[in-house]
């Protein structure tokens, strides 16, 4: 039973075997039939894209063709259109050669006839000298004398009555306008000086300002940024600074240390520290008294600290806030009388020299520094120019400007204004006669009224109606250039001829 068995298992083995073999064999024959067509279709298809690939290439080789055809074409019109401009310029060039040649031909004509004439000039002068039997130069100079002796008295007649006209209508314009604005303003003739030093109470009190190894001191210095000297001169404290506001400060704070009596590192600094907004109390409120003072409103907050500033500087001896306040109200009393911008003029009279509260700061000049900073914090262009042409090297191109310069020069050289020391004054005097005498022609020469004349004797034979008029212009020239004064100088040319005779 068991061989049975195991010859039937191995039977249906091998029928099985041989089954799937048979169906492996259909399943790859089916396959092979899938792939085969397959890669037909495949090949159908590259065979299709060759072509329209090709079909493309030779559609993009015609149009390239073409584009070159196109493009050859444009060349070959551009490099005609060339040579022929070449062409044109090499006819132009031979024209203007042409005409070059012709050109120097007629300046070497126009040359000879030239000379031509220069010869028949040249013997007609001869022919004319030897008939006049006088040279050239001795007829001129006979002909320049006969007409100067003719015109000279009719030209000195002419140049005094236009002068003296002139002069009498300027002069009483100037002088009503000028003499109203002095009458209506009263100013102190005694200014103030900014304060360098400071009284001691006692000897004693110098050894507690410098402290123990100088601690004191130091501390003083360092806080206030002022030299402080001691030693220098009994009884003083000698403060040292550019800036007159640290001046002020130090010297608050000085006395405020000498009056309390506590001197030490610890109090400085708190005793500078409470003079410091003292102080800067002060400058705004001296800004804001002069603009309501003089009535103008509206003043940015940096320009009127500027202007207080001011307050602590001096210039000649003249306080410099003072000055401006007074020229601000001759300007605008000025202003009034010739129609011009009354608020504009006491505007740039009340700030032209806020410059100089910054001259130790900013490098310039202060009239120029006054018109950068006005232009800074907004004012007006016309204020600004006006503030800025206060001295002549900016030139003065409205009525205002004008006005500021004249009332700088009034309140400067009105009597007291300024203190100056007798050497000054007499060096200033020596001065001025001296560029009077370096000119040919004079005999003596005087500077009177305080150095606001000078009057000049000159020699008679020298110097003739005429020449004297000329040269009182020189001398006023020479001194503007060469000098330095507040105000105008009057040069008074004199010409005077006696003949003394006796009847006996």
């Amino acid at each position: 039973m068991e061989p049975i068995l195991l010859i039937a298992i191995a039977g249906g083995a091998v029928a099985g075997f041989f089954g799937k073999s048979v169906q492996t064999k259909r399943v790859l024959g089916d396959a092979e039939k899938r792939a085969k067509k397959r890669i037909a279709e495949v090949e159908e298809e590259s065979k299709k894209i060759l072509l329209e690939a090709k079909e493309q290439a030779t559609e993009t080789a015609e149009e390239a063709q073409k584009e070159e055809k196109e493009r050859r074409k444009e060349l070959n019109q551009i490099e005609k259109r060339l040579l022929k401009r070449e062409d044109n310029l090499d006819s132009k060039l031979e024209d203007l050669d042409k005409r070059t040649e012709k050109l120097r031909k007629e300046e070497d004509d126009i040359e000879s006839f030239k000379q031509e004439l220069l010869e028949i000039r040249k013997k007609s002068q001869e022919s004319l000298e030897k008939i006049a039997k006088l040279s050239k130069q001795e007829a001129s100079e006979r002909l320049m004398k006969m007409t100067e002796k003719d015109t000279k008295e009719d030209l000195v007649g002419l140049i005094e009555k236009l002068k003296e006209e002139a002069k009498e209508e300027a002069e009483d314009n100037a002088k009503t306008i000028l003499v109203s604005a002095m009458e209506r303003l009263a100013s102190d003739v005694t200014v103030e000086k900014t304060v360098t030093a400071v009284d001691l109470p006692s000897d004693e009190m110098k050894g507690r300002i410098i402290g123990k190894e100088g601690r004191n001191i130091q501390a003083l210095e360092r806080a206030t940024g002022v030299d402080i000297m001691v030693d220098d001169t009994p009884g003083v404290v000698v403060l040292s600074c550019f800036d007159p506001i640290r001046r002020q400060v130090a010297r608050v704070v000085l006395e405020g240390l000498m009056k309390d009596g506590r001197i030490h590192p610890g109090r400085i600094e708190e005793v500078v520290a409470k003079a410091q907004k003292q102080i800067d109390k002060e400058v705004v409120q001296a800004g804001t008294e002069a603009a309501r003072d003089v009535g103008v409103v509206g003043m940015p907050k940096e320009v009127l600290r500027l202007v207080g500033e001011l307050k602590f500087r001096t210039s000649y001896g003249q306080n410099v806030l003072k000055h401006s306040v007074e020229m601000a109200h001759m300007a605008g009393m000025i202003a009034e009388e010739i129609g011009a911008d009354v608020r504009v003029c006491k505007y740039a009279a009340l700030i032209h020299d806020m410059g100089k509260a910054l001259t130790h700061k900013m490098e310039g000049k202060h009239h120029h520094i006054s018109g950068q900073m006005a232009r800074k914090y907004g004012v007006e262009e016309e204020v600004a120019h006006a503030a800025e042409a206060h001295h002549d090297d900016v030139e003065a191109t409205t009525p205002e400007a004008l006005v500021i310069r004249v009332v700088d020069a009034l309140s400067a050289a009105r009597p007291g204004a300024r203190n100056q020391s007798m050497e000054n004054f007499i060096q200033r005097m020596k001065d001025l006669e001296n560029v009077a005498n370096g000119f040919q022609g004079i005999d003596k020469a005087y500077a009177i009224s305080a150095g606001r004349e000078i009057r000049i004797f000159v020699k008679p034979k020298d110097i003739d109606d005429l020449s004297s008029y000329k040269l009182a212009r020189d001398i006023a020239d020479k001194i503007e250039s060469t000098l330095q004064y507040p105000g105008t100088i009057k040069v008074n040319v004199i010409r005077e001829t006696r003949s003394i005779e006796y009847a006996k």
